[in-house]
């Protein structure tokens, strides 16, 4: 992977050696937070700031992590350092804790003279980034807690409230409303097949898992995310904001376009957006510019386009994709509460929907047998 500002000796050092890593260190992935690496980024930038060698920060950053598995990370990168291994190519061997934006920032700030600063930048980016995820997860959980709990008390009434109710709705059966037919019917199901229901519902989850992970259905979900009328709007502008975000902090920093490029599809998750980034790297490759690339999409917004384009044409597309990055950062942000401030009354009248229905369903056959005893 060439960099702009690195020697071509780094290229060979640090291509060839990534695959036997993945191969001793799988738990890292699972084992390293985003936190750990923010921690470690931080400690680092603040050592190389006030004057000390990478080599004592790195080891004085491996004391002080607790996480064993990130410290045994940083204790390897600052071995390969001690000798004589570039500092951009010692991380390049743990893919699965550094991401190549990591990398390449790291590797271009190396012969910059500037590593400090990046490691700021990219803990900003860091920090930026467990912001949005916090936003996200913040909207999300209200919707999901109310629909877990609707389902629980659906549950709870059909399986131990309706039988009780089971030998006097039995008696006047013919005169039941539809609602409370069709839950003596689901009730019934639930207690005596719940056994197949489980088992059906288990093998359901890990072939629909399965289908998720696919290739196709991957391209399919992706898809699907950027046409849910409501919600398309929401993930195109997560997907802008990361994409920008890297961009903006790789071209600021000297990393060459096409390192840029690439390293948006290691943080981007939508397969058609990777593989918009890869139809603009290969305009880039013919000569006809970023610009041009993003000008055939139909997935960017035409602000996108103008400024990209302008930046181009004035020599600031780093400058630029900053600033775009910001605006639909703050524009998700504004969606995603509102959605959130939406979803609350429709998520409460769906469960009071649900709850009429229940209670209708009781209620009534009971008024109907008092009137028939009376």
């Amino acid at each position: 992977m060439a960099l702009q500002h690195e020697p071509q000796t780094s290229q060979k050092e640090a291509t060839p050696a990534r695959k036997p890593v993945q191969l001793t260190l799988p738990s890292f992935s699972r084992g390293v937070s985003a936190s750990d690496r923010m921690f470690f980024t931080e400690q680092l930038a603040l050592m190389l700031e006030s004057g000390e060698s990478l080599y004592v920060a790195l080891t004085t950053s491996a004391r002080q992590t607790e996480n064993p598995q990130m410290r045994e990370v940083i204790e390897r990168v600052a071995q390969d350092v001690s000798e004589g291994r570039s500092f951009g190519s010692s991380l390049a061997l743990h893919p699965e804790v550094f991401s190549s934006t990591y990398v390449n920032l790291i590797s271009a700030s190396e012969s910059g003279g500037f590593m400090h600063e990046v490691l700021q930048q990219l803990l900003g980016m860091e920090k930026k980034r467990e912001e949005l995820r916090a936003t996200l997860v913040s909207a999300a959980t209200y919707p999901a807690f109310l629909i877990l709990f609707s389902i629980a008390v659906v549950v709870f009434v059909l399986v131990v409230v309706f039988p009780k109710f089971g030998t006097m709705f039995n008696s006047i059966y013919d005169q039941l409303p539809g609602t409370t037919k069709a839950l003596m019917s689901a009730s019934d199901v639930l207690r005596n097949h719940w056994i197949v229901l489980v088992a059906g519902s288990a093998a359901a989850i890990v072939v629909a898992r399965h289908w998720a992970i696919s290739e196709a259905g991957t391209y399919q979900l992706d898809r699907l995310k950027l046409r849910i009328p409501g919600l398309k709007d929401v993930f195109a502008q997560i997907y802008l904001v990361q994409s920008f975000q890297v961009l903006s902090l790789s071209l600021r920093n000297g990393v060459s376009v096409m390192d840029s490029l690439e390293a948006c599809r290691d943080v981007v998750s939508n397969s058609l957006f990777r593989g918009l980034m890869r139809d603009v790297a290969d305009k880039v490759q013919s000569g006809s510019g970023v610009a041009a690339g993003f000008e055939e999409s139909p997935l960017l917004p035409d602000l996108a386009k103008h400024l990209v384009a302008t930046g181009e044409q004035t020599g600031n597309l780093g400058k630029v994709m900053g600033r775009l990055a910001e605006y639909y950062e703050s524009q998700l942000t504004k969606r995603l509460e509102a959605l959130s401030k939406l979803a609350e009354p429709m998520m409460l009248l769906v469960m009071g929907v649900i709850v009429g229905v229940l209670v209708s369903s009781l209620i009534l056959p009971i008024f109907k047998l008092s009137r028939a005893v009376s």
